[in-house]
């Protein structure tokens, strides 16, 4: 006997529980709607929780490029003392560190804070849809069937599910099938600073430096691993085709990687994120199976890398492996095809757009599969803007989408899907959104970009000033 399905409403309906999902269910909150934040895992924060560096935030120049929601995020981690803070990494960017493990308190304080309601372990299974507009949502949890009704709805899957689902073109991959590599986080404790500097400091041909002209800036790689040393923080980059690294993969010490990324994550635990592993198979990453596959691959790559570090890497030799991320990062699927798509020359060329509401820094980065990756820099360490039509999807009067699945081309994707931008992007859609339904437009083109700027603005976003 099939099961009554339940209703219910709210002003705005999130759909993924992600950076851009957090922040855009807190903005759209904050302006004083009633909210729904659908996430299919059983935490909020995606990415935030990885232990990975928050890339995007700032640019080169160590400019904030991204304010307000983000703000509140970070502030809620100083004051439960898991803020590290701004480090510069003298090859491409300046990112910001955090205690991950604080960050899965501080997402939910702040979600509480603006009184959004979360869904968790629930999945989106249709929509309905009306002349361009979604009017429903169905949604599917162990409870059953709801069919959720809303004004606007904010897809912030990172797959573009929702937009998908209702109709919007969407792009995915290169044109030969090409994907970027799935990979896993994982974090190390007990590391001693100073040896493990000093390593880099005296060995700079090893490290991954000064690939930008601006960060360069006639320096030598030499000097530059001195400028690391002197930051005192645990945060260097070593190259696959340096000394270092490229005897450990020739040797089949090592899993083939481009870098081995490593920032830190606790100074009081002296922890360290590692970023390293990849399964470069072109798996689309809405494959369940296919993903799930890689589970064993990605272990196996990070204990071999941990037995590495200890064995090889200064100040790793009393380091215990300390804990995984909460889920397999995939970093390209869907991209939605909207109003306008963001270009490797408007990333590159630091352009900047009239209709701007939000900002990216992080350089164009594509991974790919063994040694490979391509990574081009912001112009003169600046900033992209990302014009707010790059959130709205063709053929969708009340939808917006933030994230990675923004409408892009690969290369412009590929540098808007880190988590700074993400942000910004989120709390972007959040307060159009709330300001539609307080204006009582049907359709969010109604609503003139210089408003949503300014209310942008008066909350701390970064919309212009920067480089």
């Amino acid at each position: 006997m099939g099961q009554q399905i339940r209703q219910a409403h709210f002003d705005v309906v999130v759909l993924g529980g992600g950076v851009s999902g957090v922040t855009a269910a807190a903005a759209a909150a904050k302006n004083g709607r009633k909210v729904l934040l659908i996430e299919a895992g059983p935490m909020l924060g995606g990415e935030l929780l990885s232990g990975m560096s928050i890339d995007g935030l700032l640019n080169a120049r160590g400019e904030y490029v991204v304010g307000g929601i983000s703000d509140e995020l970070l502030n809620e981690c100083r004051e439960m003392d898991g803020f590290i803070g701004p480090i510069h990494d003298y090859r491409l960017i300046c990112y910001v560190c955090v205690d991950p493990e604080v960050m899965k308190i501080a997402v939910v304080r702040l979600l509480a804070r603006y009184g959004v309601t979360p869904w968790l372990y629930t999945l989106a299974e249709d929509v309905v849809v009306d002349g361009g507009r979604i009017t429903g949502l169905v949604a599917v949890n162990k409870n059953g069937r709801t069919l959720v009704t809303a004004d606007y709805f904010l897809d912030c899957s990172g797959d573009g599910d929702l937009a998908v689902m209702a109709g919007a073109p969407y792009e995915l991959g290169a044109p030969d099938g090409e994907l970027r590599p799935l990979s896993l986080m994982f974090r190390m404790s007990n590391v001693e600073n100073e040896p493990f500097l000093a390593f880099g400091r005296d060995n700079p041909e090893s490290l991954a430096v000064g690939e930008s002209d601006y960060i360069r800036a006639g320096r030598t790689d030499a000097q530059l691993a001195m400028e690391l040393y002197k930051q005192g923080q645990p945060s260097l980059f070593f190259k696959s085709d340096g000394p270092f690294l490229r005897s450990a993969i020739e040797s089949g010490e090592l899993a083939p990687t481009a870098l081995i990324m490593i920032m830190p994550t606790s100074a009081a635990r002296k922890e360290v994120c590692v970023n390293t592993t990849r399964v470069a198979e072109n798996i689309v990453g809405m494959d369940a199976a296919k993903v799930s596959a890689t589970m064993s691959t990605l272990m196996e790559q990070v204990w071999g890398c941990v037995k590495f570090l200890k064995r090889k890497m200064p100040g790793f030799g009393n380091a215990q492996f300390a804990g995984l991320a909460p889920r397999i990062g995939i970093r390209e699927t869907r991209r939605i095809m909207g109003d306008y798509v963001l270009t490797l020359e408007d990333a590159v060329g630091a352009t900047k757009h009239p209709d701007c509401v939000a900002k990216g820094a992080h350089h164009v980065d594509i991974h790919q599969d063994g040694l490979k990756q391509v990574r081009i820099a912001i112009g003169n360490g600046g900033s992209y803007d990302i014009p707010f039509q790059c959130l709205l999807p063709k053929g969708l009067d009340n939808v917006m989408v933030a994230g990675r699945c923004l409408s892009a081309t690969r290369e412009g994707m590929g540098t808007a899907r880190t988590m700074g931008p993400c942000m910004a992007m989120g709390q972007a859609v959040g307060t159009a959104a709330a300001m539609c339904i307080d204006r009582g437009y049907r359709d969010v083109r109604q609503l003139a970009v210089r408003d949503l700027q300014m209310v942008l603005r008066d909350q701390g976003a970064v919309i212009d000033g920067a480089h």
